[in-house]
């Protein structure tokens, strides 16, 4: 019978023809297959004459699916984890399914295939010695904002994931943090029939995806190119994001007081940045 392992299987995020011949091997050979979503994967499965049965495993899920699949290792059986699409875990439900196993004493093994941040950050243009991958940003503004006061100082690539009808509300709150130069690619529909991989200035593509309504549909990947520190001459990006955001209530030489004196920039400075910015209109 071998080993009992569960198996980490990578599925097509768009393209079927991307799925890996060992995929197929594995799912058709495993006892059981945790699906995200049953009713997705079985079109899959009918597509590739997979015929192995399947439990639908999700956050919701895992208190009762948890004991079923462990009951089939300890059998002697393997089982597989997929997700809806890609790499799972990378986004998706699995962790306390993936550590339970272990802490159980199975073997997990990885059958590697499509991944939409990787796939997105290969295109993009951008560095890729050194990638923060930040998924899912808050779905509300205010917190949007916040953390992206947050990973916008990171000096390396930042991948994003984020649902269509957000998106250029996200690239507007990524430009009101970080201004309009930084450049960013958007990689829409990957490997899909409308593909769309577009690299340009925070404030072109906003210009840009807000007059293609098509833009804002179906899967999107943000790939952020990485904070570059100022010259001597401007402030740091913090003293700039806080210089912004309080000059939305006070005028320009008092959010710049008050901004030296909490950092130590000097006021001067801070006011002629903000002049040469265009944020005393």
């Amino acid at each position: 019978m071998g080993e009992a392992v569960l198996h980490v299987v990578a599925t097509p995020i768009g393209h079927l023809r991307d799925m890996v011949p060992r995929a197929i091997e594995t799912l058709q050979n495993v006892k059981l297959v945790a699906a995200e979503d049953t009713r997705h994967s079985r079109k899959l499965f009918e597509h590739f004459g997979i015929e192995t049965p399947l439990v639908a495993y999700h956050d919701h899920s895992h208190e009762r699916v948890l004991p079923k699949l462990l009951k089939v290792l300890s059998e002697g059986h393997s089982v597989a984890l997929i997700s809806d699409a890609g790499t799972p875990l990378v986004s998706d439900p699995g962790y306390r399914l993936v550590d339970a196993v272990h802490q159980a004493g199975y073997a997990v093994s990885p059958v590697p295939g499509a991944c939409a941040g990787i796939a997105a950050l290969s295109v993009a243009g951008l560095a890729t010695d050194r990638f923060h991958f930040e998924g899912f940003l808050p779905a509300k503004s205010a917190a949007r904002r916040e953390r992206l006061r947050v990973v916008g100082l990171y000096s390396c690539t930042v991948v994003f994931y984020e649902a269509p009808h957000r998106l250029l509300e996200c690239l507007q709150d990524l430009q009101l943090v970080l201004g309009g130069e930084r450049r960013i690619t958007l990689a829409r529909e990957l490997t899909k029939h409308f593909e769309t991989v577009r690299r340009d200035t925070l404030a072109n593509m906003i210009e840009w995806v807000s007059q293609d309504s098509n833009q804002q549909r179906g899967e999107c990947v943000l790939v952020l190119e990485g904070w570059v520190a100022p010259s001597e001459d401007e402030p740091d990006l913090q003293s700039q994001q806080w210089l912004k955001a309080l000059r939305e209530h006070l005028p320009l030489k008092t959010a710049a007081a008050i901004v030296a004196k909490q950092t130590g920039e000097r006021k001067n400075r801070l006011y002629q940045w903000g002049l040469e910015n265009s944020i005393d209109d």
